[in-house]
């Protein structure tokens, strides 16, 4: 990509296409176009067509999707699977329409099987049984995988994809019900400090295991496979780091400052057991996370913090 080049971010109010568009102004880029989804339904593939014929942009940042915590995938299954199928399939099939030079496809880790070898290895993809409570949202990106995949077979084309583990930071959703499990965390502790609640309840047991990385590291990994990755498997982007939900409460609570406890209801899911990706084919390349958990929690709080004012 050069600086003048025509750069289209789909999803750039969400918070990873935020902050791939905060590293693109960073690093010079000044060609950026973005639409909301009120001004284009990613869904509507006459929309997406006339928006493709018109922008003509070199280069895309597929980074827009509906997402949502265990609750959200597991509540509303066909919107998840739908939604994301179309803006997956409109897209990449209207950059392909357009010539466009390079699409990057952004995934999620939950394409794996759910008792997949750990750390979990790319080649892993479609080897076992997905894990039910959000079977459709990854059923739908490992869709997005192989369109990127089977348009470069077929017809050439220059699109890559890459598989994030867990994300957090600004930009994060903190609603409720369909948040990650960071964002719904820090909501909950720091809603339990504001009205001095004796306990916070948590889904499941606190044993699963997961591996997180902040927004602007992922961001910073977009980037740098847009211009240096162009091979056909995608590649996983991970801090290479596990933690317990347990311990992860346990640091949430202390960067928000609660005292309270800690109760766990074991009738609710705690989804996949343990899921840590073998990121090494990206680390290989030179291109590692530079924030760690316990920095990354506190600037997350902090935007949270500036959110509720």
């Amino acid at each position: 990509m050069e600086a003048g080049s025509k750069i289209y971010v789909a999803g750039h109010r969400g918070m990873v296409g935020a902050a791939i568009v905060r590293a693109l102004r960073q690093q010079g880029f000044i060609n950026i176009i973005t639409r909301s989804s009120a001004e284009l339904d990613l869904r509507r593939q006459d929309a997406v067509n006339t928006f493709f014929a018109a922008e003509q942009p070199e280069y895309v940042f597929l980074a827009a999707a509906r997402v949502g915590g265990i609750h959200a995938n597991n509540t509303y299954r066909a919107d998840f699977l739908y939604d994301n199928l179309l803006i997956a399939a409109n897209t990449i099939h209207a950059a392909y329409k357009n010539g466009v030079k390079k699409l990057l496809f952004l995934g999620s880790s939950c394409i794996y099987p759910k008792y997949a070898d750990q750390p979990i290895k790319e080649e892993s993809l479609l080897t076992g049984s997905l894990e039910p409570t959000n079977e459709p949202y990854a059923l739908a990106k490992i869709a997005g995988i192989k369109l990127c995949e089977t348009y470069r077979e077929q017809y050439g084309c220059n699109f890559i994809a890459a598989m994030p583990c867990n994300v957090y930071g600004q930009g994060d959703n903190y609603h409720p019900e369909n948040s990650h499990v960071i964002p719904a965390l820090l909501r909950k502790f720091h809603e339990a400090k504001e009205n001095n609640s004796e306990f916070v309840t948590l889904w499941g047991t606190g044993k699963p295991l997961r591996e997180f990385i902040y927004v602007d590291d992922l961001a910073g990994a977009c980037l740098f496979l847009m211009q240096e990755y162009n091979d056909k498997l995608f590649v996983n982007v991970g801090s290479g780091h596990e933690i317990s939900i347990g311990e992860l409460a346990e640091k949430i609570r202390a960067v928000t400052g609660y005292k309270g406890g800690i109760k766990y209801d074991s009738s609710k899911p705690d989804g996949t057991p343990r899921k840590l990706m073998d990121s090494s084919r990206l680390h290989n390349m030179g291109c590692t996370p530079g924030t760690n958990l316990e920095e990354g929690l506190q600037k997350t709080y902090g935007y949270f913090l500036q959110e509720q004012q």
